[in-house]
């Protein structure tokens, strides 16, 4: 994957510190709430509302650098990449990124050309099942 700076260098977007944040946070937690996303920023910018979170989130959207996962829950968002599929834990929420197989990506592009993807797949993750959650 790109680094960080590159994504806003080759987009319309300035560089600035708060997005960079933003991304950093995405790339570490893989896929967060806005709401997570500020809970971690507002302790290295105090000042930062979370007006300026979501107005980030949307240009960063805009540009194609970030992708919202659309959850029965609240929205997460993560670093556009290949397309691929979501395993989402019916008991604890988290967010798996699945590969998706180059054969199904090849024939969704053939019969749907530049289509948008979102495939989930709901269950019992390996902790809950550990955990005897299931």
């Amino acid at each position: 994957m790109k680094n960080l700076k590159s994504l806003l260098e080759e987009s319309n977007l300035k560089i600035t510190p708060q997005r960079l944040a933003i991304l950093k946070e995405l790339e570490n937690k893989g896929h967060a709430s806005i709401e997570e996303i500020y809970e971690t920023i507002k302790e290295m910018f105090p000042s930062i509302s979370l007006a300026t979170i979501y107005k980030n989130i949307n240009s960063l959207k805009e540009e194609g650098i970030i992708s919202e996962v659309c959850l029965h829950q609240k929205p997460k968002f993560e670093i556009s990449k290949i397309p691929h599929a979501h395993f989402i834990c019916k008991k604890c929420g988290k967010v798996e990124d699945i590969p998706l197989n180059e054969v199904i990506n090849k024939n969704i592009e053939e019969k749907y050309p530049n289509s948008h993807k979102e495939l989930y797949i709901y269950g019992i993750c390996k902790n809950c099942q550990k955990n005897g959650n299931s």
